[in-house]
C-alpha cells in the first residue's frame, strides 16, 4: 500500500470533508430510509452501509473506453502505486433493498496522475500496456459487500473525479455504472498532496459540469469518511435481478484517438468485444 505520508489524518481539513454530500446538481443527498419514502417503497434498510446513499436501482452510465477483464480477483488494486489510501465498499442490493451476495463486482480507474492501466496513446504519449493497476475484482457476501484498498482517483481531461465500476450478477444481467466524489475533497487532494500536485494543468471538469454524472444522478454520490490512515468511500449498489444484459456503452470520456488496449482481454458483457 503507498506510504502513510499520504494518510488523510496527515493532509485532510475539516472543510474538505464539511461537503461531502454535494451532488453534480449542487443538492444535498438524501437519507436511504426517505428516499425510499419518496419512491414510495417500504424497504427494510436494516443491514444496509450505514451513511450510504440510497436504496433504488443504480443508473446505468458509460462503460468508456478504459474497461478490460484482467482476471484479477483481488482486493488491494494499487500494485503499489502512490497516492491517498482509499478504501473503497461497495453493497449490492435489489429493489427491495436487500443485499445480494455472490455478485461480481469489478472497479477500475485512473491513478494519481490521472493514467490508466493497460492502454498505450495516453496523455504525453504514456503506455501502459500490459500493466493491471488499480483493477480488480471481489466477490460480495453475505452482507452484499465488495471491498476494494486503493487510492483516491486522479483526474483526466473532460471528465470529473471517478470510479468506474460494474456489477455482474451473471453473464447477461451487467450494470456498469460510476461512483463519484465530492468536489471539495477532490481540489483539496489535488492542491496539497503529491503527486496529484505535481500536475501542471487545472482540471477542467467538475461534478455540476459533467454531463455523465448528472445522467448517474445523486444515487451514484459515494459516502466519504475520513479514518485514521485512508478515506472511507461507500456506495450502495441497487440493481435488478430480472433486468438481463447490461447494454453498456463505450466510448465517452476517454482517451485521445488511437488508444489502444492491453491485448488478449475479454469482456464478459454480451457482444461487446475490446
Amino acid at each position: 500500500m503507498p506510504s502513510d505520508d499520504h494518510s488523510p489524518a496527515r493532509l485532510s481539513r475539516r472543510g474538505a470533508l464539511s461537503l461531502i454530500a454535494v451532488t453534480a446538481a449542487g443538492g444535498t443527498l438524501v437519507p436511504r430510509q426517505a428516499f425510499a419514502q419518496e419512491a414510495g417503497t417500504n424497504a427494510d434498510t436494516a443491514g444496509l452501509l450505514p451513511g450510504a446513499d440510497v436504496c433504488v436501482i443504480t443508473p446505468e452510465v458509460t462503460e468508456g473506453p478504459y474497461y478490460f477483464d484482467p482476471a484479477l480477483e483481488r482486493q488491494d488494486v494499487t500494485e503499489g502505486r502512490p497516492g491517498v489510501r482509499t478504501q473503497v465498499r461497495l453493497q449490492v442490493v435489489d429493489a427491495q433493498c436487500k443485499p445480494m451476495a455472490g455478485a461480481r463486482v469489478d472497479i477500475w480507474h485512473a491513478d494519481a496522475t490521472g493514467i490508466f492501466s493497460g492502454y498505450a496513446n495516453q496523455p504525453g504519449g504514456i503506455d501502459t500496456t500490459g500493466q493491471t493497476f488499480m483493477r480488480g475484482t471481489q466477490m460480495t457476501g453475505e452482507n452484499g459487500v465488495a471491498e476494494f484498498a486503493t487510492v483516491y482517483p486522479g483526474w483526466y481531461r473532460g471528465r470529473t473525479t471517478h470510479i468506474h465500476f460494474k456489477v455482474f450478477l451473471d453473464e447477461t444481467n451487467v450494470l456498469t455504472g460510476q461512483l463519484f466524489f465530492p468536489d471539495a475533497l477532490s481540489e483539496f487532494v489535488y492542491l496539497n498532496v503529491a503527486p496529484y500536485s505535481d500536475r501542471k494543468e487545472q482540471r477542467d471538469t467538475i461534478n455540476s459540469t459533467d454531463g455523465i454524472a448528472a445522467q448517474a444522478t445523486r444515487a451514484s454520490f459515494a459516502y466519504v469518511k475520513e479514518l485514521a490512515d485512508a478515506y472511507l468511500v461507500a456506495m450502495i449498489i441497487g440493481v435488478d435481478p430480472n433486468a438481463g444484459s447490461g447494454g453498456a456503452s463505450r466510448g465517452m470520456g476517454g482517451p485521445p484517438p488511437g488508444a489502444s488496449g492491453s491485448g488478449g482481454s475479454r469482456s464478459l458483457v454480451p457482444g461487446v468485444s475490446d
